[in-house]
């Protein structure tokens, strides 16, 4: 008879796909995608994740109210790219704290596919713990208040002032240099 409380294996979950392409001057990373997320193969599908109200804000479009399809070429189109940190993990729920054995993604392909990306703004403070290697290789960083439901130490407002750092004092188009790795 099986154990009861023994509980099964947990199974690597893979991230999302990068939305980036040649022109993308400014890269979001978060952590990993949430549960919703992944069930919905859709960077921050949470209803109450407040991500898309606060990039809508950033640039100037309700993102929000759009289906997710016409959202990601609106963020191309501002030059704004998603990613998350982590490739793959295990996880059981959404919180970053669950997060066992994390496997990043491959960031020197940046190099190629992003020439014009300049500032890398991170979601989070779990992404934020990679902030030192962009910095390191010559990109902007920006450590962001989480935009996750489960991050409501502060406002949407609060959030929204750290965030517009992400677009403030940018600089003119140019390759970034140095290794990341």
């Amino acid at each position: 008879m099986p154990n009861p409380i023994a509980s099964p294996a947990s199974a690597i979950l893979a991230g999302l796909a990068p939305v980036i392409d040649a022109g993308t001057r400014i890269l979001i990373l978060g952590s990993f995608p949430g549960a919703a997320s992944l069930a919905a193969g859709q960077y921050y599908a949470h209803p109450r994740n407040q991500f898309w109200k606060l990039v809508g804000a950033l640039v100037g479009e309700d993102l929000y109210s759009l289906p997710y399809a016409e959202r990601l070429p609106r963020l191309i189109a501002h030059r704004i790219g998603l990613w998350d940190v982590l490739a793959a993990c295990e996880r059981e729920g959404s919180l970053d704290s669950a997060i066992r054995k994390p496997a990043a993604n491959d960031f020197e392909r940046l190099r190629h596919l992003c020439p014009a990306l300049e500032t890398v703004g991170f979601n989070g403070q779990a992404s934020g713990k990679f902030a030192p290697q962009f910095a390191q290789a010559g990109y902007r960083t920006v450590v962001l208040p989480s935009s996750s439901p489960a991050h409501m130490a502060m406002s949407f407002d609060q959030k929204l002032q750290v965030w517009r750092g992400l677009v403030a004092d940018a600089g003119p188009d140019r390759p970034a240099q140095g290794s990341l790795l």
